[in-house]
């Protein structure tokens, strides 16, 4: 009992880990043994979180820069650890992308953007990676795949994201049928839909034009616990998914939104 939420020595793959939540949950893992692979479109800033990690958490952080949006991304991310790994552990797909504008500018480009990051990576990545994981699943220790998604799936949002909720609600009915296909090969699939997290995305939302080092307890107090989330908020729902604690815990969309989505 007393190791039910250990990760060490696990292998994760993180995608849009260069920053916000997938750094967040980088972090948590790092910082519980686990080996560690972050992903994100520009190489400059995904090297610069590897090492930066690495050095404040301890353990290996290492940068394979990529964008899965496409299938030449996906293709060149997957070659990349395919030649570090034989086996993947926890798979995140964290990487997203959101497009605001009005419902009468809102163009087609925006669209595509969105629901080819949101929706299409992520089941293009985990079906290249699924040898990987059944490599490492066994009955008693599955593999793991956590989608993260946002309550904006789940409620609608206040921002003129047209593209955005609908990706996350097809991102969370996504897991669910993965999870009932892939539980069978020693592979659980979970979503997490994150509330108010103070990252960049959210930021260029809030009016903070994109910046994070700012003063966020405006924004939290709207929040029914009257705060933002935190790393350890995320990182901890991520490694109880990833842990024995989460073995049971099957094809879930888990809030984690300081009770936003229950008291809408």
């Amino acid at each position: 009992m007393k190791d039910l939420f250990s990760i060490k020595d696990k292998v994760a793959l993180i995608t849009g880990g260069s920053r916000g939540i997938g750094e967040m949950i980088a972090a948590g893992f790092l910082a519980n043994g686990v080996k560690v692979y972050i992903s994100s479109r520009k190489e400059e800033v995904c090297e610069e979180t590897a090492a930066r990690l690495s050095k404040e958490f301890g353990g290996e952080c290492i940068s394979l820069p990529a964008d899965v949006s496409n299938m030449s991304g996906i293709n060149d991310l997957y070659k990349k650890f395919n030649e570090e790994e034989s086996h993947l552990d926890i798979l995140v797909n964290n990487a997203g992308a959101s497009w605001g504008a009005s419902i009468e500018e809102y163009p087609e480009s925006g669209w595509d953007k969105v629901m080819d990051t949101n929706v299409k990576g992520v089941f293009f990545l985990t079906q290249k990676l699924l040898s990987h994981l059944k490599k490492s699943g066994t009955h008693e220790d599955p593999a793991r795949v956590i989608n993260i998604g946002s309550v904006d799936g789940i409620k609608n949002t206040v921002f003129d994201a047209w593209a955005y909720g609908p990706s996350k609600s097809a991102l969370h009915h996504l897991t669910r049928l993965l999870a009932a296909k892939l539980v069978k090969e020693n592979i659980i699939v979970n979503a997490i839909a994150p509330g108010p997290f103070p990252t960049w995305m959210l930021s260029t939302g809030v009016g903070f034009k994109g910046e994070t080092d700012v003063d966020w307890s405006e924004v939290g107090k709207r929040n029914p616990r009257g705060r933002m989330g935190t790393k350890e908020d995320i990182a901890g729902l991520a490694i109880f998914l990833s842990s024995r604690a989460g073995a049971f815990t099957v094809g879930e969309t888990i809030t984690c939104d300081g009770g936003a989505v229950a008291s809408s």
